[in-house]
């Protein structure tokens, strides 16, 4: 996340650099996300803090050379602000969040993009709303994290210390609220990684 707005690719065992890719403006590469884009083959997306484009790069040097560490597809997400995106080998959707965005409605909300039509925009999930919180905390939705089945996604609605937070799941096929999760303990609640896939780099 830097103000060169480039995302630097680096051949891990040979560790030299790749490529410099043009991304605006700041990227927040985090982990980003992976998966087979319908026209270019494999490929890894990032969101952004200074707008609402979500770039998608290609990844596959071999079977798909020409789009290879190259923009191949930019999308409008909901706004600026975005920290992270994420998806899973086992699900057709692309979900990116907006926690830092000045907009309520959009910093409480995330957007959802189908992989097999990402053509055709995205669809608002109220995270925040489905919490059902009984202050007037900030309630920022921060982090899509799926389980290992990737048939869930995890949400934290993050608010300050003194007010009350939570763990929103969501059913990732229908996309429809599967369960809230609150507790005394769960205070401001920001990154939460699934053991399994993070040892596993499925993501």
């Amino acid at each position: 996340a830097n103000q060169s707005n480039k995302v630097a690719v680096i051949d891990s065992k040979e560790q030299k650099l790749t490529a410099l890719v043009d991304v605006d403006k700041i990227p927040h590469p985090g982990r980003g996300a992976n998966f087979v884009d319908p026209k270019f083959g494999p490929v890894w997306v990032t969101s952004a803090l200074g707008n609402e484009k979500v770039t998608v790069i290609g990844t596959d040097p071999e079977q798909h050379k020409d789009n290879a560490w190259k923009v191949v597809r930019v999308l409008k997400g909901q706004g600026g602000g975005a920290l992270f995106i994420k998806s899973h080998p086992k699900s057709r959707h692309l979900y990116s969040d907006t926690p830092l965005n000045p907009d309520p409605k959009i910093s409480q909300s995330v957007a959802v993009f189908d992989i097999n039509n990402l053509d055709k925009g995205f669809t608002v999930l109220p995270i925040a709303e489905w919490a059902g919180l009984k202050d007037d905390g900030a309630k920022r939705v921060v982090q899509p994290e799926y389980n290992v089945a990737g048939d869930e996604v995890w949400f934290s609605v993050w608010s300050a210390k003194n007010k009350e937070s939570a763990i929103v799941v969501v059913d990732d096929k229908t996309r429809k609220l599967k369960t809230v999760i609150k507790d005394p303990r769960l205070i401001t609640p920001t990154g939460k990684f699934n053991v399994n896939n993070t040892q596993k780099d499925v993501y």
